[in-house]
This record gives C-alpha cells, structure tokens and sequence, in this order.
C-alpha cells in the first residue's frame, strides 16, 4: 500500500479507499510517519463522505484505509492551502 501511495504522489493519481466505513476520493499530498508514531497519508478529498463534514484536507492513518486503488485520473498540481514539509509529520516518503 505505501508504495502504491508513494507511485500516486509521484504521478498525480487520484486514490479511491474506504476509511472509517466511508468511501473517500483523494489527491494525495504527501505520505509518512505522524508524531505518533503512524503512518500517514495528508490528501484532499475530493469526493466521498465524511465523519465530520465542512473540510476537504484530511490525515488519514494507513493502517484504517482498506481497498484503496487508484481511479485512474490525474490531478495537475497541490491544492491550495498544502504546505511541504507537513508539520504533522516527523519523516516524510514522499510529497508533492
């Protein structure tokens, strides 16, 4: 899964998962370890529900996402208000 994700920031595939029970289209940003210690994706959902509704930018554990694929489009560039270097993120694999 890491690896796919890696391939999807490096070429700019929107990813498709379930997560929390909730369908979720993402363009991912940036994946790596958490200062708690977890693997992490930070995305920008695109389509999908949410648990709680009115943001887009979300910090998905890797170990809660199940059947995540790509869909097969591509997104241009970072969506506004994304921030290399993500913050929430002591090691970095890959980011935009």
């Amino acid at each position: 899964m890491k690896q796919l994700i890696i391939d999807a920031i490096t070429n700019r595939l929107v990813l498709s998962f379930d997560y929390d029970g909730i369908l979720r289209v993402v363009e991912p940003h940036a994946i790596g370890i958490s200062r708690a210690g977890n693997e992490v994706l930070r995305c920008y959902q695109t389509h999908g529900g949410h648990i709680t509704p009115g943001h887009n930018w979300d910090l998905c554990e890797l170990g809660k996402i199940v059947g995540i694929k790509t869909t097969g489009e591509v997104f241009s560039s970072a969506r506004n208000g994304y921030k290399r270097g993500d913050s929430h993120m002591t090691q970095i694999f890959a980011q935009l």
